[in-house]
């Protein structure tokens, strides 16, 4: 683990990249947010924006969307993605905040998770954005970044924001996840802009001069330790060789032998 100052410059670093850091997903209050949040899985921010405005204009708030038939909400989400399924979680989650939170969206985490189609991510995603309750949503990007940087090193995402919690102080968590995910779709992606990184005196990816993909964590281990294993030398095989051509005095003496043949016939 790194030390709190290290962990400190990094999340620093991450600010001056994305000092505006902010949920893409476009919502007015924290039912709009839960609703896009699910909608956003195994989707694109973007691609969700483009299908809210009409679904909230047809579905305002939980009341309407509990009572919503699954055909018509199915036509208006299709373009996200696993429509059917999510029509489903998106008339149960309204369903269950009518009947157990008179429509509104409750500010707990148990509460939140009960709903259908509401994993931890999306209740931190909602806690810290429209409710005012600080929560570090965990997805691929947080995971990938904060791995190749090297403040945590575990690929289970409540594993990982309970590490990325203990290391920052609550006011911090939903902007460092922000930051995160930015970085991640921006700069720090499958393969990364290193050159152009704030973070890389501290990071560990960077360090190990790979900058494609991540690799085995113990030989990245040894390389930033300054003791890289061992190197297998790699042997030249050498080619099939091609046929020398006929060198010129050759072809001279061909065509000679061919006239006097011909002359030899007449």
């Amino acid at each position: 683990m790194k030390p709190p100052a290290t962990v400190t410059a990094i999340f620093d670093a991450l600010d001056r990249h994305h000092p505006n850091a902010d949920t893409e997903l476009v919502h007015r209050n924290a039912f709009e947010l839960l609703a896009a949040t699910i909608l956003s899985a195994q989707s694109t921010d973007a691609r969700v924006n483009l299908v809210t405005p009409a679904l909230f204009a047809r579905f305002p708030d939980a009341h309407a969307l509990a009572k919503a038939k699954q055909s018509e909400l199915e036509k208006l989400i299709l373009s996200t993605g696993f429509f059917r399924q999510k029509s489903k979680s998106l008339i149960g989650m309204a369903a269950m905040l009518v009947e157990t939170h008179n429509g509104e969206v409750p500010a707990d985490m148990d509460a939140l998770t009960k709903l259908p189609g509401v994993g931890r991510k999306t209740a931190n995603v909602v806690l810290g954005h429209a409710l005012g309750v600080p929560g570090l949503p965990v997805d691929r990007h947080v995971l990938r970044v904060s791995n190749r940087i090297g403040v945590v090193k575990n690929d289970d995402p409540v594993k990982v924001e309970a590490q990325l919690c203990a290391m920052l102080p609550p006011e911090r968590w939903t902007r460092a996840s922000d930051a995160l995910i930015l970085h991640g779709r921006r700069i720090c992606k499958p393969k990364p802009l290193c050159k152009i990184c704030n973070v890389r005196p501290h990071c560990d990816f960077y360090r190990t001069g790979v900058l494609t993909k991540p690799i085995n964590r113990k030989i990245a281990a040894r390389v930033i330790k300054g003791k890289p294993g061992p190197q297998k030398e790699a042997q030249a095989t050498p080619g099939p060789q091609k046929a020398q051509k006929s060198s010129g005095p050759q072809k001279t003496r061909i065509k000679k032998d061919a006239r006097a043949r011909r002359t030899k016939q007449l």
